[in-house]
Formats: structure tokens, C-alpha cells, sequence
């Protein structure tokens, strides 16, 4: 089910098409808070050549304006607390706290904000936007899948996001490394970012 499924009738104009809009599906339409207790913001990168390390973030808020009818109207923002990554390993979390990654005391967000959105076919979706990591802000484009709304058991109206995307720590200042005897590097600059998002709707305002 796409969550913006607009038809026109290929026999009226190109000027003067009308859309046609899923009741159920414009019936998202909303602000939305990400609910952090059901979503996760993670990331995977090669470490030494030869294996992959995991990690996530488990302190992070943000919020989303969908438009059911025009989905380049929909938006994004995310703050995450750069102190609560985790990769299993507590004196390798502090090392990515330090001032050799993120330098956590002097920069603890990163931030995400939406500039564009798009439909690329089906449940799939692009949205595109800053990403900022130690005040370094470059573009960031996450492709994701729509995978449904439910009311769940208080009574609350979610909808589910899963998408993932690609980036080079180098871009953001992330630079440290260390060489391998046998070649190659320690740590990978190609980042691997994962998203799992279940998001609230917020009432309507009286």
C-alpha cells in the first residue's frame, strides 16, 4: 500500500489532470512524533579489513509532517545525542565519544532536517536533506520504505519507516585511522546508517 497513491486520467490534459487521493492514505496526513522506545537509529562500518562492527544510538527525538495528497510537501527532523552510542564494547564508545570521532563534550548532536521528499514507485520513498555532525553540514538522501499505519492499544495512530543509506565519515571530519601491518585500515570510511522508525500522530488541536 503506498502511502501517496495519486492516478490521473490519461485522457484529460496534462494541465488539467486531477489527482486522485486514497481517503485512507490522505487520512495520515499529520504531525508526527518518533516514538524512540519502538524505533532505532543505527550504523554499521568495517573494522580491520575483515568483519563488521554494529552500533546505535539510543538517545535521539524527532518529529514528522506527513501530506498524504502532495508528498513533496512531507518533512523530517531528527536530533540525536551523539553520548549514547553504543556498540557493545564500553571503551570503544568512549574512543568514538573523544576528540579522535565525535567529540561528544564540544559537539553532542547530530541533526537531521529535511529539504525534499519524494515517491520513487510503490512504498518506497526519498527524503533528502542536512545532515550535521561536529558542525560540519553536508547533504544526505535516506531511501525508505513505508511499512503501514495501525492504531496500536492505547489508541494511538502510528506509521513505520525502515530505510537506510550510505556516507563517507571523511566528509563530516571524521578522519581517525590507524594502518595495518598487513595492509589497508582499521576502520572503514564508508558508513553504513540504518533507520527503524515507528512515529506517533499527534491530536488534532481543538
Amino acid at each position: 500500500m503506498a502511502l501517496f497513491n495519486r492516478k490521473s486520467n490519461p485522457a484529460t490534459p496534462a494541465a488539467t489532470a486531477t489527482l486522485e487521493v486514497d481517503p485512507a492514505l490522505a487520512a495520515l496526513t499529520g504531525e508526527y512524533t518518533i516514538d524512540p522506545a519502538h524505533s532505532s537509529i543505527g550504523f554499521t562500518v568495517r573494522h580491520a579489513m575483515v568483519t563488521n562492527v554494529r552500533g546505535s544510538f539510543g538517545d535521539f527525538e524527532g518529529t514528522l509532517s506527513l501530506n498524504g495528497s502532495e508528498p513533496s510537501r512531507s518533512a523530517a527532523s531528527i536530533e540525536v545525542r551523539i553520548a549514547s552510542v553504543d556498540t557493545g564494547i564500553a571503551d570503544r564508545d568512549g574512543h568514538l565519544r573523544s576528540g579522535d570521532f565525535f567529540d561528544a563534550e564540544q559537539f553532542p548532536l547530530m541533526t537531521f532536517r529535511s529539504v525534499a521528499a519524494e515517491q520513487l514507485g510503490g512504498d518506497k520513498y526519498r527524503i533528502s536533506g542536512d545532515l550535521t555532525i561536529k558542525d560540519v553540514t553536508r547533504p544526505l538522501s535516506i531511501d525508505l520504505d513505508f511499512n503501514g499505519s495501525a492504531t496500536d492499544v492505547y489508541g494511538n495512530e502510528r506509521v513505520g519507516f525502515e530505510g537506510s543509506a550510505e556516507i563517507l565519515r571523511s566528509d563530516w571530519g571524521l578522519t581517525w585511522n590507524a594502518a595495518l601491518e598487513t595492509g589497508g585500515v582499521m576502520v572503514s570510511d564508508k558508513i553504513r546508517l540504518a533507520f527503524d522508525i515507528s512515529a506517533i500522530k499527534a491530536a488534532p488541536q481543538a
